[in-house]
């Protein structure tokens, strides 16, 4: 996901050429606004967590870009590109580095594990919207 920081920061069509040029295709992606309760849902493995009202606020702020990527070695490349959590951790030339606010405000999400990445893409796309 391109989170709302970085669409209220105009930084869409920068974030998917760094994206595309580094070799991922997109099969699915839509411009949307998760609510509350979706952001909720969409986080809930971080409900016990601090900062997960601060989270699902930020998530529901503002419009979103959920996107499927597809490339061998597809969540680990992903990580890579998008950089550590923290911008000021994140190494040059990641997305996070290049585009990220502040930890809370770190301009894109990316998956974690296959396994989650297919349960977050069925959470934004039916099977008719993944090509």
């Amino acid at each position: 996901m391109i989170k709302p920081d970085a669409v209220e920061s105009g930084h869409i069509g920068a974030i998917l050429e760094k994206i595309t040029a580094a070799g991922f295709k997109i099969v699915a992606m839509k411009y949307t606004q998760l609510s509350l309760r979706d952001a909720q849902a969409f986080y809930e493995v971080h409900k016990e967590r601090p900062f997960f009202g601060e989270l699902t606020s930020f998530m529901s702020r503002g419009p979103i870009v959920a996107a499927i990527l597809e490339k061998d070695n597809a969540v680990e490349d992903f990580r890579a590109l998008i950089g550590a959590t923290n911008p000021a951790d994140a190494a040059e030339g990641t997305i996070r580095k290049l585009y990220a606010k502040n930890v809370g405000e770190n301009a894109v999400h990316g998956s974690d594990s296959d396994e989650n990445a297919a349960i977050e893409g069925a959470f934004h796309f039916s099977g008719r919207e993944v090509f």
